[in-house]
């Protein structure tokens, strides 16, 4: 159930969501965009031990998981912006803070772009890619400004449809499934196999970091079961993909790396007795509902933590000029697919680590040690 509270020191109107609904709100944004997108390029870069490489990048998401939810019960109602200023102060707070928020507009800019790049390339050719991206933009900045509510009510319809059309597409493509594609496992040794983590460390275990400022969200009645659910949606987004990826080798086997979107690609080969023929349209849809709920909780996210930053009482006086300034970054920051990819394999996860696994880190410790400092004043 959900209900409207007040957020306190803040005077943001919120709403109180249930833990399953925060699991909802998890799961498609680790896993909308990222099912498509991933599996092609992480063959590429892994050969087959791709998968290895996602329970590698996987369990160091749910490290981070793990220290949010720690802070989480430390400091409970409370956001990454506030705690951080109980911890470390307005002034370290700002400058972390920076790295931050520059990460997370590049999140939100690339996430839609990423939907423009792939109708550019796949379906729309001729097509400008703005006449993509803007669309996108604006409805996910009026869903982000409807608040969390309808963002819960939407996101688990969309979820249950996508995931129906995903499964749907690699059930059908069993007959073509050959299991000895996914042999040897690691034909050129380890360093691919750790590059490849690396490279889904940054996209999409690095980014569990927006959810600290979404944790409060959930009701205080239910907060218990909160952990649970959180690490649970982790390993399903963990097995999702690992089984996406297992899939296209044994559909295309080392040239499944050649392809960016290789479950789009599957789609097209697969037949069921000339009934069911060319439905990698469904793929496509999947793509970008998926990326427009990440992009929703992206800009809904980005908007909370600077109006908390800097003190502006309602969240969604930002949600429009932050969403229209990152369609037109999209227009003149990205030169393209190479360039995109470019980015996501090396600048990507060093720029997020940075601005967000290191923060959120040094939040931890902190807290540590002030506890450590506060029993023994007890004692004494």
């Amino acid at each position: 159930m959900i209900r409207n509270a007040k957020e306190g020191g803040t005077g943001i109107e919120k709403q109180t969501v249930s833990h399953t609904q925060m699991g909802v709100l998890f799961f498609v944004f680790m896993t909308g965009s990222s099912i498509i997108n991933i599996p092609g390029p992480l063959i590429g870069k892994a050969g087959n031990s791709a998968w290895i490489s996602l329970l590698i990048s996987g369990g160091l998401g749910m490290c981070l998981l793990w220290c949010m939810l720690s802070m989480n019960r430390k400091f409970p109602g409370m956001t990454f912006v506030e705690y951080s200023r109980k911890l470390m102060g307005t002034a370290l707070t700002a400058v972390f803070s920076a790295i931050t928020i520059s990460f997370l507009f590049h999140m939100l800019s690339g996430i839609v772009v990423d939907v423009g790049l792939f109708m550019i390339s796949s379906m729309l050719r001729e097509t400008p890619m703005y006449a993509f991206t803007f669309p996108v933009f604006m409805v996910a900045a009026l869903t982000a400004r409807a608040g969390l509510e309808v963002m819960v009510r939407m996101f688990t319809l969309i979820m249950f449809l996508t995931a129906f059309f995903l499964a749907f597409v690699l059930l059908l493509g069993i007959p073509d499934y050959d299991p000895s594609l996914l042999l040897p496992i690691f034909p050129e040794g380890i360093k691919p196999t750790l590059h490849g983590a690396y490279i889904t460390f940054g996209f999409p275990y690095v980014e569990v970091f927006l959810f600290t400022m979404l944790l409060p969200f959930v009701n205080k009645s239910l907060s218990g079961k909160l952990p649970a659910t959180m690490i649970g949606v982790l390993i399903l987004n963990i097995l999702t993909l690992s089984v996406s990826t297992i899939c296209s080798i044994m559909i295309y086997g080392p040239f499944a790396g050649e392809k960016q979107y290789v479950l789009f690609a599957l789609a097209r080969i697969i037949e069921f007795q000339e009934i069911i023929q060319r439905i990698e349209s469904i793929i496509g849809m999947s793509l970008i509902l998926g990326s427009y709920m990440k992009a929703t909780i992206t800009l809904f996210v980005l908007s909370l933590y600077i109006s908390q930053l800097i003190g502006i009482k309602d969240y969604r006086i930002l949600v429009m000029p932050l969403a229209l300034l990152g369609f037109l970054t999209g227009l003149v920051n990205f030169d393209g697919a190479l360039d995109w990819a470019g980015r996501i394999s090396v600048v990507h996860t060093v720029w997020g680590a940075a601005g967000f696994a290191v923060p959120l880190i040094i939040l931890y410790i902190i807290s540590l040690f002030k506890k450590k400092g506060q029993t023994k004043e007890q004692q004494t």
